[in-house]
């Protein structure tokens, strides 16, 4: 790494890591007035205005490069929109104001509200469409697991590389018809499987920690979106993860190759989907294995926020009260 890109990281540490937690705190909070009432929109939206509000407040020439859909398809933080107030370094930003929209429309665990923001250039720019993913945590030799292999082969390898049996392995997987066939085959080498209905972001971050999470590897198919938001976080705490964009339209390969997605069956690696200084957040919307979520009492909101920092493998555990709770509401 450059002393230049040092440098550059060293000002977005500075001046802004704290400002991330603002930004993440607002859309968790926002969307947390919304929690149980069945509205993912509306939960969404509002996640997502405050998001927006507080990310151009910030002392930076910001864009967004993974984002809540392309400019004709979300009014807000759409992919190429600009953020900030032009005043400060170039950056990249990856938004999902509200990941778990439906676990938070039904109040249920592990809805977050999470961001990474990176040097220009740094992060995967890429169309809001599916990933196939696969990811492990850190302390296994590299290629340890590969996208390729199969579930059975990749099961086999960490069982290997943990000095266990297959059954003693845990994979989270999404619960979706499109893994019946992902499912089969890991519960056929006798490993368990936890499923998850959303928030394939904090399922990756489970495998960093597999002493308190169960989590051994992270296996199938979601959002893009996510896969680089999750890629960003696992640079700052170590891990392996690879992903590949399904193009599986031609409209679909149209819009990446106009991103500037030359193949489109590259598979990338982690410091390809996020390279550079990386900074991350996220802040619980509801309680979860990750983060607690926002507590609304009489006269204090309580936040809990992770931040994650690549350049210096920084994870920081923040507790926020905020006592002017209108303001804190309405700014």
């Amino acid at each position: 790494m450059t002393d230049l890109t040092i440098q550059s990281g060293q000002v977005i540490e500075r001046v802004l890591s704290m400002e991330l937690v603002r930004v993440t705190e607002r859309a968790a909070v926002a969307s947390a007035m919304l929690r149980g009432r069945g509205n993912e929109k509306a939960a969404d939206q509002a996640a997502v205005d405050a998001m927006r509000r507080e990310l151009n407040k910030l002392p930076i020439d910001g864009e967004i490069v993974i984002g809540e859909g392309e400019r004709d398809e979300a009014p807000m933080l759409f992919i190429g929109e600009r953020v900030g107030n032009r005043k400060g370094p170039k950056v990249d930003i990856a938004v999902d104001p509200l990941e778990g929209t439906t676990l938070c429309a039904k109040d249920m665990p592990g809805a977050i509200a999470v961001m990474a923001m990176a040097n220009a250039g740094t992060l995967l720019y890429a169309p809001d469409v599916y990933m196939n993913k696969i990811a492990v945590g850190p302390g296994y030799a590299q290629g340890v697991v590969d996208l390729d292999a199969s579930p059975e082969d990749n099961i086999h390898a960490i069982a290997r590389a943990k000095g266990c049996k297959p059954h003693e392995v845990t994979a989270l997987i999404m619960d979706r018809p499109r893994h019946e066939g992902l499912i089969a085959a890991v519960r056929k080498t006798g490993a368990s499987i936890r499923l998850i209905t959303d928030g394939d972001v904090a399922g990756v971050i489970f495998t960093t920690m597999p002493e308190k999470t169960g989590i051994d590897i992270y296996l199938g198919i979601g959002g893009a979106p996510e896969g680089v938001l999750a890629a960003a976080a696992l640079r700052c705490v170590g891990g392996q993860m690879q992903g590949r964009l399904i193009l599986d339209t031609q409209e679909k390969a149209d819009r990446a190759f106009k991103m500037g997605v030359k193949d489109p069956v590259k598979k990338y690696d982690m410091s390809e989907m996020a390279s550079g200084d990386v900074i991350v957040s996220a802040t619980g919307v509801t309680d979860g294995a990750l983060l607690a979520g926002v507590r609304m009492g009489k006269d204090v909101i309580e936040t809990e926020t992770l931040v994650y920092r690549s350049i210096t493998g920084t994870v920081r555990r923040i507790h926020g009260e905020h006592r002017q709770f209108e303001k804190f509401k309405l700014d």
